[in-house]
Formats: C-alpha cells, structure tokens, sequence
C-alpha cells in the first residue's frame, strides 16, 4: 500500500465540501469509488496510473474525507458533484472511471451533461439493474427487491461495523493485507448509516438499461468473472450494449477486482487510455 498523496477540497453548487486527491501529470483520470467506500481503496493501483496520467481521486459526499452532510444523496446530485469537480479543476479530455457505484456516477453525468469534458469511461463491475425482475435474473445478491433492501438497511444500522467486515470479504477473493484490512475498514467506517441506507435505496432502485445503449464515448468494461455481489452476466450485458465498449474479463477476482489481479488492471487501463 502507498502513502497517502496530499489532499484537496472544493465546495459543490449546494455548499458541501468534497475531498480529493490529485497526483501524477498527464492525461487527466479521475476515479470514483463505491458504496461506503473512498479514494483510499485505489491506493495500491494509484501510483502506477499516476507514472502517465494526472489521477485525481474523489471521496463522494457522505464518504472517506468529504462532508457527510444531511441531504444530496439521490444520484442525480452525485453526478452533478462530479460535474462540479471536473469544472472546480477545469479538466478537459478527462478519463473517467467507475467502480462499483461508481459507474451509475458516470452514466447520469453523461446523460445529463454530455461529453464536453469527458473523452473516454471507464466502468468497473457493475450491472445496469440491481433488482430482479422477470427479464432481468442478474440482481445484487443482497438487494434484489424492496423487501432485502429493507433488510439490508436494518442489518447496517443495527451494525455497521459488522457489515464492513462482511462487505469486505465479498469484494475480496485474495485476503487483504493487514495494513489493508485496518485502512479498508476505518474508511468505511466514516460512512455513516443514514448515508448507507440513502445512497444504497437511490442507487439500487434505478435501471439504466435504457441509457447505456445511447451512451457512446469510448469505454472500458471490465467484469470480475468470481464476482459473488451480483452475476458477472450483469456488467458483462454494459460491455455487450455500449456502442463503443471494449471488454476485459478477470477471470480471478471478486468485486474490487483491481485488489485482486492489480497488474492486470493497471496494463487494461493503460491500454485503454493510450488508444485515444
């Protein structure tokens, strides 16, 4: 695990205080994390990615450094702060990439404000619908309808800490380090159970099914093939029906697949990047 790089902060359009990393120079990439999660978790990858490009990590609102204020949590806000951070550090020609919540992040910012500042995306494991329904058998193992959303959310505010630790096993096939372990869980233990539970229902409740074949900036798709948060089938449908995706399978990681085969990771995304 790396250090920690210096931090920075901008206020977003309704007045919260977002934190941010910036290091490295080159082609801007910016990283989004995902539920109760922070930039923190792409430190063991960061600094690879910083060698050719400039990398600015964001802590979404409610998460790791950033305010964790009592409203905003709908997701069309979080797309609007990253709106907000692009145009705070007036990026242009920027890569945007997406773990996990994350990739929902960027389909609304694109729906919402085009490509003015966004070149190339990047989607990190996730499925377009997290509910099941009777044409989609791809559901978030946890929250496949209102009914266990329910249940989730009572499970975290009865305990939170419990729920890191069970979070953290499912996103990891590897075992984590202990140094990782103890930073992994402090940083998702700065997200508090009111932000879980509203982010998760606004998150888990949206399909984008009809938005992802209209989106057509460049895209990386990458699938963790050992995923057991929801079927590999469900991000592997975003690679299929983007019109302009490239798909890379990793074939030995669960969730946070850039934690498990890191190397790989870091060669898809440079390749990626390189391309345009």
């Amino acid at each position: 695990m790396s250090s920690a790089p210096s931090r920075h902060e901008f206020t977003t359009t309704d007045g919260v205080r977002l934190s941010y990393t910036d290091e490295g120079s080159g082609r801007p990439l910016v990283m989004i994390h995902g539920w109760t999660f922070s930039g923190r978790f792409f430190d063991g990858v960061a600094p690879g990615l910083a060698r050719t490009h400039r990398v600015v990590r964001l802590d979404l609102r409610g998460h790791g450094s950033s305010d964790s204020p009592d409203h905003g949590y709908r997701m069309s806000r979080l797309s609007k702060d990253l709106a907000d951070l692009l145009e705070h550090l007036d990026l242009t020609d920027a890569v945007v990439l997406g773990w996990s919540l994350g990739c929902p992040i960027i389909w609304g910012y694109l729906e919402m404000f085009g490509t003015g500042r966004v070149s190339r995306a990047i989607y990190v494991d996730q499925t377009p619908r997290q509910y099941m329904d009777l044409d989609w058998p791809w559901c978030h193992s946890q929250c496949w309808d209102d009914a266990a959303l329910a249940a989730l959310k009572a499970t975290t505010n009865a305990d939170p800490a419990g729920q890191d630790e069970q979070q953290l096993g499912a996103i990891m096939r590897r075992e984590p380090t202990a140094q990782e372990r103890e930073l992994f869980l402090a940083e998702m233990s700065r997200c508090r159970p009111e932000v879980r539970g509203a982010v998760m229902e606004a998150h888990t409740r949206l399909d984008w099914r009809d938005v992802i074949p209209h989106l057509d900036t460049p895209s990386l798709v990458c699938i963790a093939k050992e995923n057991i948060v929801f079927d590999w089938r469900g991000p592997a449908w975003v690679a299929e029906h983007l019109p302009n995706a490239t798909r890379v399978d990793f074939e030995h990681s669960h969730h946070g697949l850039f934690l498990d085969e890191p190397e790989k990771f870091l060669q898809a995304v440079t390749a990626f990047t390189a391309k345009g």
